[in-house]
């Protein structure tokens, strides 16, 4: 018989030892998942620290304030500043930390002397700002004023830093900010663009570049650190970056200028209306393709750019009769940058590409002769294209088709050059696509040149001359630099350099080298031609050539004339053009001129290039000195009358401006010569006013009384003074009595 009693002590012994297997295997458990935990952590820790950091962070922020980036400058070539961004204020209230410091005690109380601080300060009224302050009492950001300068915070800062003031304002703080300036207003408004809330650029460098331009915000932390005390973590801002743009202020300022004297002698001159249509300039390096100066008629204060009324674009009746939709396609238009934006039929300042390209093909030489009759009839039964000169130019060379301008001597070399060859050029120079400029808003015209597909007889005797095509201006410019330049097409640019905050190179825009266009054989043919188009002689046909209009006494440049019929012919309006260089042996800038519908007495007046003539001439006899060239040249005996006249005119400005200053400093003198009052004189040598005696005090008085300098007052009121002296210093007194000087 078994004994119960050990046989429970083992079952007990058995159920302890299992209980002490379990307890060691979830001691091991528990053991291994704290060894793996710190593990995790310690890999977490490594991995994302930073991450977690700031999550905790943020949660336990207590006064989070944002530190906004600085936007970058926009510079001219030059370094002056086209555009920048100056430190500015935003007022904020936090009501939740001034009813932490109310209080019944008018002395302790910080609510009342807050509120007047704020009003005797920043003009606030001191009702609406405790209405505030009652609507949003948990609030900790409540924005009472925006865009402060440091002027206008100056003295409610010193109130808050003073010693028994500042104990009792509580609850207020100034956020900084950053506002967009443009110091030259309107100047290169549709090259430099503007900015709208949030850094967002809008048109221009400043749409373009914006990231660039822009930087990063950071961040100032206020939270509880694990000793429950407050400490700060503060990420500073990154500043965006500066780009200098190849624009010149000076021939910016010098472009602007002109276009504005062609309005305001235009306006209503012959027509009662505008000027023209549109005015358009654009200046280049034809050695890199930067953009020296772009500008238009239409021109838009950068600082306040979204006011068509005050900008001069329309009248408040005008604005007032649009919708909302009216009044945004206005602006557009206003801000549009028609050298870039706006095709147009060019006319014949693509003539020199047309035979640059004929050259290339070997088809015509520059011995090579045309017979012009006036015109050129290209599909049999219908009516001739006519040449510019209806009575026909006669024989003329490849020069003089360029010289004269004859669309006659054009149109024959499309027929020989033929569909492929022409449409090879056409390419080859770029039109009908976008120049990628580091602008927006390019348009490519791409629907407006022909095809293979599309192009008939008529369409390549017309585009020949730069009829039945569009183009735009940046196209003409870049093509016709290459055709100039030795045969290198140039991408045009308005951006030259990016600079990091603190003014180191961080990236130089090279010039981009898209294409060799021409030879520099054929390059240096064309620019002759085109010299030969301004300087050149009339021939024994009497044709004279288009440009002479345009020089500029003792300089060598060269240049072509552009008119284009505009749709439908029928209308008779006319876009008038004119590009031109110089020098001509090392051409250093283009500048070509657009003026659509000039305001002209007939159709036939307005198809004259010499509206654009008078725009470049006027720009180029200002320009070029301050870009460092200078008359080399003999001047022509037909412009030496205009220069002798222009002397004139210099020298005659000269003396009105001497004789106004010499008039100027002798009303000054005479200002400043005080007339004696009734019973003084004024002493000769101290210019000091003396009181003359009484005629009384004075009779019987043998010799009279002194004047104070030595010299006897006579009772006649006369200044005795011994023979053979003179004043003080050696002066003759003034004779017959004057004693002024």
């Amino acid at each position: 018989m078994k004994n119960p009693g050990k046989s429970r002590a083992r079952q007990k012994a058995r159920m302890q030892n299992r209980m002490k297997r379990k307890l060691a295997l979830l001691f091991t458990i528990i053991v291994l998942a704290l060894i793996g935990v710190d593990i995790r952590l310690a890999y977490i820790n490594k991995t994302s620290g930073d991450k977690y950091t700031r999550r905790v962070l943020a949660q336990q922020d207590t006064a989070s304030t944002l530190l906004p980036y600085k936007r970058g400058d926009i510079l001219d070539r030059n370094g002056t500043v086209l555009a920048t961004s100056e430190k500015v204020y935003n007022l904020i209230l936090d009501p939740k930390v001034l009813w932490q410091s109310a209080s019944e005690d008018p002395e302790k109380d910080c609510v009342a002397p807050t509120l007047k601080a704020l009003a005797a300060c920043f003009g606030l009224d001191e009702a609406e700002l405790r209405a505030a302050l009652n609507e949003r009492r948990d609030s900790s950001y409540v924005p009472l004023l925006k865009q402060l300068s440091k002027e206008e915070i100056a003295e409610f800062a010193a109130m808050q830093e003073d010693e028994k003031t500042g104990s009792r304002i509580k609850g207020v703080w100034f956020e900084d900010s950053y506002l967009r300036k443009y110091p030259n207003n309107s100047l290169a408004c549709n090259v430099i663009g503007y900015t709208v809330s949030g850094n967002q650029g809008q048109t221009g460098i400043e749409e373009e570049y914006s990231s660039v331009l822009n930087g990063t915000n950071g961040r100032s932390y206020n939270y509880l650190n694990e000793d429950l005390e407050q400490a700060k973590v503060v990420r500073t801002p990154t500043d965006g970056n500066t780009v200098v743009s190849t624009i010149d202020v000076t021939l910016q300022g010098i472009t602007e200028k002109y276009i504005r004297k062609f309005k305001e002698d235009y306006t209503n001159k012959y027509v009662e209306g505008p000027a023209a249509l549109n005015i358009a300039v654009l200046m280049m390096d034809p050695r890199n393709g930067e953009i020296l100066a772009m500008a238009r008629d239409v021109a838009f204060d950068l600082n306040n750019p979204h006011d068509l009324v005050a900008n001069g674009y329309l009248t408040q009746e005008q604005v007032d009769a649009m919708s909302e939709e009216e009044q945004l396609d206005a602006k557009n238009q206003m801000w549009r940058n028609f050298c870039i934006s706006d095709g147009f039929e060019p006319g014949s300042t693509v003539k020199p590409m047309t035979v640059a390209g004929a050259l290339e093909t070997g088809i015509i030489n520059d011995g090579t002769t045309f017979l012009c009759d006036g015109g050129q009839v290209i599909v049999e039964g219908q009516q001739p294209i006519r040449c510019a000169k209806r009575a026909g130019h006669g024989i003329i060379t490849l020069d003089g088709s360029i010289m004269f301008s004859c669309n006659d001597a054009l149109m024959q070399i499309g027929a020989l050059e033929g569909y492929d060859n022409y449409l090879k050029y056409q390419q080859m120079f770029n039109f009908g696509l976008k120049t990628n400029i580091d602008l927006p808003g390019e348009t490519n015209n791409a629907t407006t040149v022909f095809s293979k597909n599309n192009m008939g007889p008529t369409e390549l005797a017309t585009c020949t001359f730069g009829q039945g095509f569009n183009t735009t201006m940046i196209q003409v410019a870049s093509a016709f630099s290459s055709v100039i330049n030795g045969g290198y097409y140039y991408r045009p640019h308005v951006v030259k350099r990016i600079l990091d905050p603190n003014g180191g190179t961080v990236e130089n825009i090279n010039p981009v080298l898209v294409r060799q266009t021409v030879s520099s054989k054929t390059s240096a043919l064309v620019k002759q031609y085109l010299y030969h188009a301004m300087y050149g002689e009339a021939d024994q046909n009497g044709n004279n050539p288009t440009g002479k209009k345009g020089r500029i006494a003792g300089y060598a440049m060269g240049g072509k004339t552009g008119t284009a019929q505009k749709l439908p012919r029928s209308r008779e309006a006319y876009v008038v053009s004119f590009i031109g260089f110089a020098p001509v042996d090392n051409p250093q800038v283009v500048c070509y001129v657009v003026v659509d519908e000039p305001n002209a007495e007939s159709p036939l007046t307005q198809a004259s290039s010499s509206y654009a003539l008078e725009i470049y001439k006027n720009i180029m006899k200002e320009a070029l000195p301050y870009l460092n060239i200078y008359a080399t040249e003999e001047i022509p005996a037909d412009m030496q009358e205009e220069v002798a006249a222009e002397n004139a005119a210099k020298e005659k400005e000269k003396e009105e401006e001497e004789g106004e200053e010499e008039n100027q400093e002798g009303q000054e003198g005479e200002e400043g010569r005080k007339e004696p009052e009734e019973g003084t004189l004024i002493d000769p040598i101290t210019g000091e006013t003396v009181k003359m005696p009484d005629p009384e005090e004075v009779e019987g008085q043998e010799g009279g009384i002194m004047n104070g300098i030595g010299s006897p007052i006579l009772p006649s009121g006369e200044i005795q003074v011994p023979e053979g002296t003179t004043g003080e210093g050696g002066q003759d007194t003034p004779e017959d009595g004057d004693t002024s000087r």
